[in-house]
């Protein structure tokens, strides 16, 4: 007979830091803030025993640079944070894309702008981790909506990020973060876990950002024999800084493509009842909850209705967003912020169905009963603003 599945009782927190491990993780640099410290209390512990590293940083500043240097040095390495400490980290992604060091930034979000209420959900740090750094640069940000998921997506994320020598983003929120879940842990190697590719030549040949084939370049670690240079100004195949414009105009391209041209790979989406659905909702982390609960409870009375739930936002999936602008009426798009995902939803569809938006930041989640009244046109003290964006509040009953 086959070894039962081991099943514990998680929070989301304690899932991403028990598959950061799994997925390989052994150092850890953060700076303590709610609602994601209980990550870096578990990586403090759990780390020192496997032979992995952790240390508490001044700052969130300092975080992400120590990650980036862990890894320039060979370990897979991670850290977390939330709105906040993701602004100040921002410097340090831009650096990590340019410089295409693989590294793994959880943002476990809450009720902003600046301290906002941090101990309340809110899904407002989307856009930022799609723009907060400057420049033109490849994102890729993963959005779980259960503490199973936490899981497995923060093995992905690590999986990607050491394919495409590229920093990635798990976002989730409080809700998540702290919500308790029965949940299967993976056996050793159970799941995939991408190891990094390290080269072949002999040392005194490596470039590190010789590209061919349109692949991704292999990493050498530092302390392993090769010496190679590192900068967050455009360069050369060899590292150094480069002026030469034509070489600047491919290096911004190359960047933003080895994802954008690999965005079928990248993207994960749940597709619930669409295949005959009238009215699309498009959902994605916390609010999915609601939304499932919406759609399942709205289909039990004949309302045809369906769900798409992205479990990566960035990139974002336009093709499975436009294929379902074609067919439905109208798509829904719940969130815990005022917009950010609304216009890329409307974006996407390229205007062949009406699109609609439910916002809620007052810091509670949206209710499933909020949802249910958006589709069936049930208006609860709402406000347009602007004529094409409707915000419903205290519909909870109703």
């Amino acid at each position: 007979m086959s070894k039962p599945k081991q099943k514990k009782f998680m929070q989301g927190n304690e899932a991403c830091a028990e598959a950061a491990i799994y997925a390989g993780c052994r150092f850890y640099a953060g700076y303590p803030i709610t609602p994601s410290t209980e990550i870096m209390e578990i990586m403090a512990a759990r780390l020192p025993k496997i032979g992995g590293s952790f240390i508490q940083m001044e700052d969130e500043i300092a975080s992400i640079c120590a990650i980036v240097g862990a890894s320039l040095g060979g370990m897979k390495a991670m850290t977390a944070t939330s709105g906040p400490g993701f602004s100040l980290m921002q410097e340090g992604i831009g650096y990590a894309c340019m410089t295409e060091i693989p590294c793994v930034i959880v943002d476990v979000m809450r009720s902003g702008p600046s301290t906002g209420y941090p101990t309340g959900p809110s899904q407002s740090d989307v856009m930022q981790a799609k723009w907060g750094t400057h420049g033109d640069h490849p994102a890729v940000v993963l959005t779980p909506s259960s503490v199973q998921e936490a899981l497995y997506e923060t093995i992905r994320a690590f999986n990607i990020s050491e394919t495409y020598r590229t920093p990635v983003m798990l976002l989730y929120d409080e809700v998540i973060g702290h919500m308790r879940e029965a949940i299967t842990l993976p056996e050793p190697g159970e799941v995939e876990v991408v190891e990094r590719q390290k080269p072949n030549c002999a040392p005194a040949d490596y470039k590190p950002y010789e590209i061919r084939d349109g692949k991704v370049a292999p990493l050498a670690a530092y302390g392993e024999g090769y010496r190679f240079h590192v900068t967050g100004l455009y360069h050369a195949p060899d590292g150094f800084p480069s002026g030469n414009t034509k070489l600047i105009q491919e290096t911004n391209e190359r960047l933003v493509n080895k994802i954008e041209k690999n965005k079928a790979k990248i993207w994960k989406n749940e597709e619930l009842y669409l295949d005959d659905a009238e009215i699309g909702v498009f959902a994605y982390g916390v609010s999915a909850k609601s939304a499932k609960f919406a759609v399942k409870e709205l289909r039990s009375k004949g309302i045809k209705v369906g769900l798409l739930r992205p479990l990566t936002i960035w990139p974002f999936p336009d093709d499975v967003v436009e294929d379902m602008a074609k067919q439905v009426k109208t798509i829904i798009v719940p969130e815990m912020n005022l917009g950010q995902i609304f216009y890329e939803v409307q974006r996407a569809s390229k205007g062949q169905c009406e699109v609609k938006g439910i916002f809620r930041v007052d810091t509670d989640p949206i209710h499933p009963r909020q949802i249910m009244n958006a589709i069936l046109g049930k208006r609860v003290e709402a406000t347009v603003i602007p004529s094409d964006v409707m915000i419903e509040r205290d519909m909870i009953d109703g």
